[in-house]
């Protein structure tokens, strides 16, 4: 056989050869550091046998796959770890993951001092150096393999992998898991790994399942690798916005008022007042009618949208079901029912579409308390919520002005370039989730690939995440730790006008269903100002800054003109206030600085004599005597256009 590798060249062997025999055939330092192979583009283990001509690649841990099996050997390791400290823990999954790996287990939670204690019996189990075998069973078998080890977790996955699937088991020692691989050959060349924290996650990431434990870890092939990398998770720390967001008092969480509930305090009150009003100004100036709905409904309501057979889990209830002498309410999940009645007060023409209703919306969904974390996901959250009814011929031209709408705020905000996006789609092969038919979500799916296609946005496209009434076009972003939410979203509903009843009247008098367009034009505020927080650290652009100017009198002498300068800027709309305690000034600079303030204005005898301020800025840093009223015209013209300037990097001294 003919074996073609990575550089062009040709290998040619008279047998079956595994491919770590290969890789030794061509180098024993190429076998020494092998993690996997990959045949034809295909990624397998080293002890797979190529039995015909084929393209080879022998995968390092320089190469993105080839680290991820030297990463999933160390999960096994930690399993195996956790099996010898806790016998009594239940093995669920332990995949790798771009920034290194986790594995589930039904077990306790464990602490910052166990995670250590189990690092200690890796490296026991990774000195030990045992080899890693393969080895498969017919199903019957495995099944009976695992439940004999008591392991119900591995019980299921097998039970749920196709009739024909082979089942495949790898072993280390006396620990044996249920996997399909790679991995390395054996536990030897795991040099450096590190726990970085354990957390609850579902089993199969569903609520309605069992809360299992999760270890999150990573590996590196060099020791210099890892601790680069935990130098970066303790910077990132320093940008979680659940931490700064709480230091900079924008908000705060109380246990008796309940978790997934934070308290905005006044600077993060500011900020999304400062974003309500841009955003709502913004779409009126597009189009848009503003409403205000309520902010519960009968139970009725969610029954006609079908809310209640596919979200209910998702919301909260008022009232006893059971009970059939009383209303039974909800908290609304969602504003779109509430808005197709504003839109049903009146027979609609075709002259009146398309009609665009927008509305700041505050919606209240059960998250589950595994799920929350600061802003990004809670119980109660504020949306830039719109919906648009249209006719069929309109759909394009109307989804692509909420993109644009989305990418205007996107861009305005500073974070165009951290967004992906995602054409999210049905299952269908979990239909009984979603409303209509297969023929239709089809037609639906390809208008919207078709209008994103020529709009020129650069997709993926993701099965089982669509609404159960139509798909979605999803702006995701990552947080400082890599996990990816949905910043943005714009839905196309082929399905709720018909079950509203939802006509309007075409241009031969006929009555015809109009479709919905769903959308966001930024998104949540809640998590909006948590991406922010990340994304600045804290140092927001001015315009979005809760205190944008501080006056520092340098003695009580000039608390007067300090006054005096604060009203003038007040006068210009600029948010300002003066530090009159009786401090240092250099005390008083170097404390806003940490409050991240973005101008300083200092006044003193010269100031006060000559009608200016002396200016320092987290941009230029020392910017000298100014005119005052140049400054409130500069700053003015800043928070107009919201620039967003460059910080100063260099180290400011005193």
């Amino acid at each position: 056989m003919k074996i073609i590798l990575k550089d062009g060249s040709e290998k040619e062997y008279d047998k079956a050869m595994s491919v770590i025999d290969i890789a030794a055939d061509i180098s024993e330092g190429l076998a020494r550091v092998a993690c996997a192979g990959e045949v034809d583009g295909k990624v397998v283990d080293l002890r797979t046998i190529v039995e015909k001509d084929c393209g080879l690649n022998i995968l390092t841990g320089n190469d993105e796959n080839g680290l991820a099996a030297y990463r999933h050997t160390t999960s096994h390791v930690l399993a195996q770890a956790v099996k010898n400290l806790y016998p009594e823990a239940k093995l669920a999954i332990g995949p790798s993951i771009d920034t290194g790996f986790y594995y589930d287990f039904e077990c306790g939670s464990f602490s910052r001092e166990d995670l250590d204690k189990i690092e200690a019996e890796m490296k026991k189990i990774i000195k030990e150096g045992n080899r890693l075998e393969r080895f498969t069973l017919p199903r019957k078998e495995a099944i009976q393999f695992m439940e004999d080890r008591q392991e119900p977790y591995k019980v299921e996955l097998i039970k749920d992998l196709p009739e024909d699937a082979e089942i495949s088991f790898y072993r280390q020692g006396d620990f044996v898991d249920l996997c399909a691989g790679p991995h390395l050959m054996s536990t030897k060349p795991i040099k450096a790994f590190k726990l970085i924290s354990s957390s609850g996650a579902y089993w199969r990431g569903s609520e309605k399942n069992k809360m299992l434990t999760r270890i999150y870890g990573t590996a590196f092939l060099k020791k210099e690798e890892l601790k680069e990398y935990l130098e970066y998770l303790e910077n990132i720390k320093k940008r979680d916005h659940n931490k700064l967001g709480r230091e900079m008092e924008l908000f705060t969480t109380v246990d008796v008022v309940g978790q997934g509930l934070p308290l905005l305090m006044p600077k993060g009150t500011k900020m999304i007042q400062t974003l309500q009003r841009w955003i709502e100004d913004e779409e009126e100036r597009r189009g848009y009618m503003r409403t205000k709905t309520p902010l519960m409904a009968k139970k009725d309501l969610y029954v006609i949208s079908d809310h209640w057979g596919h979200y209910k889990e998702g919301m909260f209830v008022l009232g006893d079901e059971e009970d059939t002498n009383s209303e039974v309410f909800a908290l609304r999940p969602m504003t779109c029912p509430f808005q197709y009645y504003v839109y049903k007060a009146k027979q609609k023409s075709y002259r009146d579409l398309p009609c665009r209703y927008g509305e700041t919306s505050t919606l209240f969904r059960n998250e589950d308390s595994g799920e929350m974390h600061g802003l990004t996901r809670v119980r109660q959250f504020t949306i830039s919520e719109g919906h648009l009814i249209v006719t069929p011929e309109q759909i394009e031209e109307e989804f692509k002005g909420c993109v644009d709408l989305a990418k205007y705020c996107l861009t305005t905000l500073g974070l165009e370039e951290d967004v992906t996006y995602r054409l999210s789609k049905w299952d269908c092969n979990n239909q009984e989730k979603y409303l209509g038919n297969e023929e239709m979500w089809n037609q639906v799916q390809d208008m919207m690939r078709n209008i994103l296609n020529h709009i020129g946005i650069k997709f993926t496209e993701a099965d089982g995440e669509a609404a159960f009434y139509g798909p979605k076009l999803d702006i995701q972003a990552k947080n400082v730790y890599g996990k990816e939410d949905t910043m943005i979203t714009i839905q196309l509903d082929m399905f709720l006008a018909e079950r509203f009843d939802m006509t309007y009247i075409d241009q031969n008098g006929e009555k015809k269903r109009p479709y919905i367009i769903h959308r966001t034009s930024m998104g949540c505020y809640e998590r909006t100002l948590a991406w922010l927080i990340e994304k600045y650290e804290g140092n927001f652009p001015t315009w979005l800054c809760p205190e944008q100017v501080r006056v520092l009198p340098i003695s009580e002498k000039y608390h007067d003109y300090a006054q005096k300068v604060k009203g003038e800027l007040q006068k210009n709309g600029i948010l300002v206030t003066v530090d009159e305690r009786s401090e240092k000034i250099g005390y008083k600079i170097r404390e806003a600085r940490l409050e991240r303030v973005p101008y300083l204005l200092m006044v003193g005898q010269r100031e006060e004599q000559e009608g200016t301020i002396s200016v320092r800025s987290r941009y230029l840093g020392e910017e000298g005597q100014k005119d005052l009223q140049k400054f409130i015209s500069d700053i003015c013209e800043e928070i107009r256009t919201k620039e967003i300037r460059k910080i100063m990097v260099e180290k400011e001294t005193e």
